[in-house]
């Protein structure tokens, strides 16, 4: 039986390494504190955005200028030229923490030309007719966010050896590496004979494997990554140490001193979060730990002696109650309406095929005899595209589409009574219009569908109203 934990430091927090040092690494443990953990930890904040593309803005990193259909421009090969300077920009205001900046240095160095080089050749080999550069771009994602996760990686490894803590770069990227393992082969591997009281591993976020983490889950690989860890490893505790609080609600909207750190939830309540964007762990990494039966703890990281948020599979609130208010704007609301609908079966079916063709997926959907509503998380643009296709082939369909946004109090146990009447006299009271509203038996969220200019003022009445009002 284990009795280490697996621990995740994100982007945000990795950025500001010496309170990561101070609360989480180091600080004031003692020798064997220190160990019986797994460290898994991110790129450095912005860095893959310079690798791949922005995150929020997807302006094109060096990813998306070389597969631009202008690449032969050599725009990626100034950009990954720059991706090093940041590199080394960092790496310099780490060195009075303890890191050796040659040696660190010529890391950055060796694999920024190793992966140009990579690409010229590749480039190279895609200018004949033979190769197609379409086929190779998950490969490339691939090997560019790599790097961002061996840079950081490795320095806290170094950094922390400086202080005379055994720790372990344990590289997953396949740097060089001439074998392909399957996922859970290659955590093994790497893993095997580890001393969990004498050595700290500290892992890149990033695996390289057969399976190909980027074609399914894209940027969510690093928490991919911290839950197989886990899970292979068996640890007693699965810990994602972030830059805030599991919060009530975004302090932002409401007001910090309005919102609660939640203490208690359930794996349940961390899907419906993620279904709205507001993961507080990806589902995919959220499965392995719940199929293990391993308990997740959501810390801030500049809040080391706060014990942060448990998240367990069998947890359910004694009271009910609403523990968080999540909402997202950046909704498409599509509506189809059809007469001929009416009394028929299969007919949902077709469209749901329809947006399978198009990779397209719902967060809501309302549905009454002739009408069934969609609430897409993309662009009016792409949904606009939807619509035009549906029209073509409904042409007695009555299609709309227009912007909204939703707004889900969420919990573990919300089976109160009068919640959802509270919840919308409140809002009625307060001047917002309801567009829709859907809440189901199993009692773990609500939604509300509301106009987009409406999110915030949503969010703040039920939070009033369901959370610090139940809480007097």
């Amino acid at each position: 039986m284990k009795f280490h934990t697996v621990e995740k430091i994100g982007g945000t927090s990795m950025s500001r390494f010496k309170d990561v040092l101070d609360n989480v690494l180091v600080g004031n443990r003692k020798e064997s504190e220190l160990y019986q953990r797994i460290v898994v930890v991110s790129a450095y904040a912005g860095l893959t955005d310079l690798l791949l593309e922005h995150k929020k803005t997807r302006e094109p990193g060096v990813y998306g200028l070389f597969v631009d259909d202008n690449a032969s421009s050599w725009a990626w090969g100034d950009a990954i030229s720059k991706v090093g300077e940041k590199m080394l920009s960092i790496n310099a205001e780490l060195e009075p923490l303890g890191l050796d900046l040659d040696q660190a240095d010529l890391f950055v160095k060796e694999r920024i030309e190793g992966v140009r080089s990579c690409l010229l050749d590749l480039h190279r080999l895609c200018s004949y007719g033979h190769f197609q550069l379409s086929e190779h771009l998950l490969t490339i994602r691939e090997l560019l966010s790599a790097i961002g996760e061996a840079h950081s990686a490795y320095n806290t490894t170094m950094i922390l050896q400086d202080k005379g803590v055994n720790a372990r770069f344990v590289d997953l990227t396949g740097w060089r590496e001439e074998e392909n393992w399957g996922f859970t082969e290659k955590v093994k591997k790497f893993f095997d004979g580890t001393n969990y009281d004498e050595e700290l591993p500290i892992v890149t976020g990033y695996t390289q494997c057969k399976e190909g983490l980027m074609h399914t889950y894209d940027r969510g690989y690093s928490e991919i990554t911290f839950s197989k860890v886990a899970v292979v490893t068996q640890a007693r505790e699965a810990i994602i140490h972030k830059e805030f609080h599991l919060s009530s609600a975004d302090p932002k909207m409401v007001g910090a001193e309005k919102v609660q750190t939640i203490g208690r939830t359930n794996y349940d309540v961390a899907d419906q979060l993620a279904d709205l964007g507001m993961e507080a762990i990806h589902p995919g990494a959220a499965k392995g730990l719940r199929n293990s039966g391993i308990d997740l703890r959501i810390k801030n990281t500049f809040e080391p002696d706060h014990p942060g948020t448990l998240i367990t599979n069998d947890y359910v609130s004694e009271s009910p109650c609403v523990e968080i208010i999540a909402g997202r704007t950046g909704l498409t609301e599509v509506r189809f309406m059809d007469q001929d609908m009416v009394g028929l079966t299969g007919y949902d079916q077709k469209l749901c095929k329809d947006l399978d063709d198009r990779d397209l997926r719902y967060v809501a959907k309302t549905t009454s005899a002739n009408t069934i509503v969609h609430y897409f998380p993309v662009s009016m643009k792409r949904a606009g595209d939807l619509v035009r296709s549906w029209k073509k082939k409904y042409p007695e369909a009555d299609i709309d589409m227009g912007p909204v946004a939703m707004v889900s109090p969420i919990g573990s146990n919300m089976a109160a009574p009068g919640l959802m009447a509270r919840a919308t006299t409140a809002l009625d009271e307060a001047g917002v219009y309801v567009i829709a509203m859907q809440k189901d038996r199993r009692n773990v969220e609500a939604k509300f569908i509301v106009p987009e200019s409406d999110l915030q003022q949503t969010v703040k009445v039920l939070h009033r109203v369901l959370v610090e009002e139940c809480a007097l």
